[in-house]
C-alpha cells in the first residue's frame, strides 16, 4: 500500500473535487442533455442499433442523427455503468467523477516520468483543481470536453515512452504503440474539436523528443499508432468527416455560436475571482468564469523565471536548455493558448477558418491547464532536501484546494430533479426533446419545428386509418387501411439512407416543397398495407464499421497472442 500513496493522494484529491456529486439527486448545468443522451444510447443498444447513430426522441420527437456526429465514448462507458444497476442520474454523475479521477491519474503518470512522484502529485493536483476543470463539469456540464482532459496527458505519456524507448523494432514497442493508439482513439471518440486544437501541440512535442533522442526512426511507429487509432474509431470518424453536408452545420458557427462573441478579457483570464453559473455572452459581463487560475499562472511564471535563471547561471547553457526545453515548451503553449482566448488573436481565427468550429475561444483553456499544470510539477526539481520538497508540495496543494474550494460545487449547492422518472416526464422531458435541435438538424428541414411529433404517421390526403404503430430507434412499422389512394406523412426527418417499404417493396420517399420541417411523405393505394421505415447505412458508415471491426479484431488478436506468449515464457522459466 505504501508504494501506491501518490496515486491514493490523487484519487483523494479527485474525490474532494467531485464531492458535491455524491449523494442523491441531480444538478443544474448548461448542457442539460447528458441523461437524455444516455437514455438514447441505451435504447440503441436494446434495439441492437450498434453503433448508435439515430436517436428517436430528440429533435422535437422527429429524431435526428445525434451519434453520427456527437462523440459517443462517455455514453458507451455509461452503458457499462448501467449494467450494475445504477440509475441514469447516478450514471451521469459517475461519468463526471471518472473524468476527474482518470484525468488526474493520467497527469500523474505523465509528470512522474520527468519530476518524480512528488512533482507528479503536484502537477496532478493543479490539473484536477484548475478552475476551468470545474467550469467544464459543474457549470457547463460538458461531459465530452471533460473527458478529453483524460486523453491529453495519456497521449503525451505514451508517445514519450515510445520515442525514448531504446528498442527500435515494432515488435518490441507494440504495447506502447497500442497504448498510444487507444489513447488517441479515446480522444477521437470523446471530442472532435479537442483533437483539432491538441494535435499541433502533440506534433511539436514529438518533434522536440525526436530531436532530444537524436533519432527519427520512431516516426513510422507514431504514424502507425495514428492510423490504427483512426481505424479503431473509423465507425465514428469516417461518417463525421464525410457526412457533414447532410446536416445544418452552419448553425454551429452562427449567431450565439460565432466565436467573435466569446473572447475573454485579460481581467477575466488572469485577475478576476468572479464565479458564476450563467452563460457566456458578448462583452465582459459573462455569467461564467474564464479564469486561468491565479495560482496556475503565477507559479508558471515563477517556474519559467527559475529555469531562465538556471540557464543563465549554467556553465553549459546548451545542456541546460536541452534539459529544460519541455517545461519551457509547455509554458509557451499555455501562454499561446491564453492568447487564443483573447480578441487580439482574431487574425489567426480568420486565417485558419476551421478553428471557428471551436465556437468558444475560451475552450483553449483546456490547453492552458494541461500546460501550466505539467510545468508546475517541475518546481520540485529546484529543491534538494526531501523534507523541503514535501513541505512545499503539501503547502501548495493545501493552498490550491482552499483557494478554489468553492468553485468545485454544484450550483447553489442545490440538486435538481431527484429521479430518472422526474427527469424523463412532464416539462423536463419536453425540454430535453426540444433542446439542441440545431446541432445536427437534417438538411431536409429548412426550419426548426414548432410542435412536437403527433404520432408515428398522419394521413395528409385521402381516407385512411393508421393502425398498430411500432417505433424503435432506427425503424418504424405501422399498418395503413386506406379507403382510397392516400398520402401518408411519416413524422420523422428525412435523412439519406432512410428507406420506406410498402408491403415489403421499397417505395419513393418525397419531401414536398411546402414541407418546411423535412418530414417523409409516401403515397399508398386503396387497401390494407404494412409500412416499414428503416435507416440503413451509407457507404461512409458501412466502410467505417468494417474498418473498425477489422481494427478491433487485430487488436484482440495481438493482445491474445501476446498474453499467450508471456504465459508460455513464464512456464519455460
Amino acid at each position: 500500500m505504501k508504494r501506491f500513496w501518490p496515486q491514493i493522494v490523487v484519487i483523494v484529491l479527485s474525490i474532494l473535487a467531485f464531492r458535491t456529486l455524491i449523494g442523491s439527486g441531480y444538478f443544474n448545468m448548461h448542457d442539460d442533455l447528458q441523461m437524455m443522451r444516455q437514455l438514447e444510447m441505451e435504447k440503441c443498444f436494446k434495439d441492437l442499433q450498434i453503433p448508435c447513430r439515430w436517436v428517436p426522441d430528440m429533435g422535437f420527437g422527429y429524431g435526428f442523427p445525434l451519434f453520427n456526429y456527437y462523440p459517443p465514448l462517455p455514453y458507451l462507458t455509461g452503458e457499462v455503468v448501467r449494467i450494475f444497476g445504477f440509475s441514469f442520474v447516478d450514471t451521469v454523475k459517475i461519468l463526471f467523477a471518472l473524468g476527474f479521477v482518470a484525468s488526474g491519474l493520467a497527469m500523474y503518470f505523465l509528470a512522474r516520468e520527468f519530476f518524480g512522484e512528488l512533482g507528479a502529485v503536484l502537477a496532478s493536483a493543479f490539473y484536477i483543481w484548475a478552475p476551468y476543470h470545474s467550469v467544464d463539469v459543474f457549470v457547463r456540464g460538458a461531459m465530452n470536453e471533460s473527458w478529453a482532459l483524460i486523453w491529453f496527458p495519456a497521449i503525451l505519456l505514451f508517445s514519450y515512452k515510445l520515442i525514448t524507448n531504446k528498442k527500435s523494432s515494432l515488435s518490441a514497442n507494440y504495447y506502447l504503440l497500442i497504448a498510444l493508439s487507444l489513447s488517441w482513439t479515446g480522444l477521437l471518440l470523446s471530442h472532435n474539436l479537442m483533437v483539432m486544437i491538441f494535435t499541433p501541440v502533440f506534433a511539436v512535442w514529438c518533434l522536440i523528443l525526436l530531436i532530444k533522442v537524436k533519432s527519427f526512426n520512431k516516426i513510422p511507429q507514431l504514424l502507425v499508432s495514428g492510423i490504427f487509432a483512426f481505424g479503431l474509431a473509423a465507425f465514428f470518424t469516417l461518417p463525421v468527416f464525410l457526412e457533414q453536408n447532410l446536416v445544418h452545420t452552419d448553425t454551429l458557427i452562427a449567431g450565439y455560436y460565432e466565436y467573435t462573441a466569446h473572447f475573454a478579457t485579460i481581467k477575466q483570464l488572469l485577475f478576476s475571482r468572479f464565479w458564476g453559473y450563467g452563460p457566456s455572452i458578448w462583452g465582459d459581463k459573462d455569467g461564467m468564469s474564464f479564469q486561468v487560475g491565479q495560482m496556475h499562472w503565477i507559479l508558471s511564471f515563477v517556474t519559467l523565471s527559475l529555469f531562465a535563471i538556471k540557464i543563465v547561471k549554467s556553465k553549459n547553457k546548451k545542456i541546460e536548455i536541452k534539459n529544460s526545453i519541455l517545461v519551457i515548451f509547455f509554458i509557451m503553449v499555455g501562454i499561446f493558448a491564453i492568447f487564443m482566448t483573447h480578441n487580439k488573436s482574431t487574425p489567426l481565427w480568420v486565417r485558419f477558418t476551421l478553428i471557428k468550429f471551436v465556437q468558444f475561444p475560451w475552450r483553449f483553456l483546456t490547453l492552458v491547464i494541461l500546460s501550466f499544470s505539467f510545468a508546475i510539477g517541475s518546481l520540485v526539481t529546484f529543491f534538494k532536501n526531501k523534507k523541503t520538497k514535501y513541505i512545499v508540495v503539501g503547502g501548495l496543494i493545501f493552498t490550491l484546494v482552499a483557494f478554489n474550494w468553492t468553485y468545485f460545487e454544484v450550483q447553489n449547492g442545490k440538486l435538481g430533479p431527484l429521479t430518472d422518472q422526474q427527469k424523463f416526464s412532464g416539462t423536463a422531458w419536453e425540454l430535453q426533446r426540444t433542446a439542441g435541435i440545431y446541432d445536427y438538424l437534417p438538411k431536409s428541414a429548412r426550419f426548426n419545428p414548432r410542435d412536437g411529433q403527433m404520432g408515428i404517421a398522419e394521413v395528409l390526403k385521402g381516407k385512411a386509418d393508421i393502425k398498430n404503430p411500432l417505433e424503435a430507434t432506427n425503424h418504424q412499422e405501422f399498418t395503413v387501411i386506406a379507403s382510397e389512394s392516400s398520402v401518408i406523412r411519416i413524422n420523422t426527418y428525412f435523412y439519406p439512407s432512410w428507406k420506406v417499404f410498402v408491403d415489403g417493396k421499397e417505395t419513393k420517399i418525397e419531401v414536398p416543397e411546402g414541407e418546411e420541417w423535412g418530414r417523409m411523405y409516401i403515397t399508398v393505394s386503396k387497401g390494407t398495407h404494412d409500412i416499414t421505415a428503416r435507416l440503413y447505412n451509407t457507404w461512409p458508415r458501412t466502410v467505417g464499421n468494417i474498418i473498425s471491426l477489422v481494427s478491433w479484431a487485430i487488436l484482440g488478436f495481438v493482445m491474445l497472442k501476446s498474453s499467450r506468449w508471456q504465459i508460455s515464457t513464464k512456464r519455460s522459466t
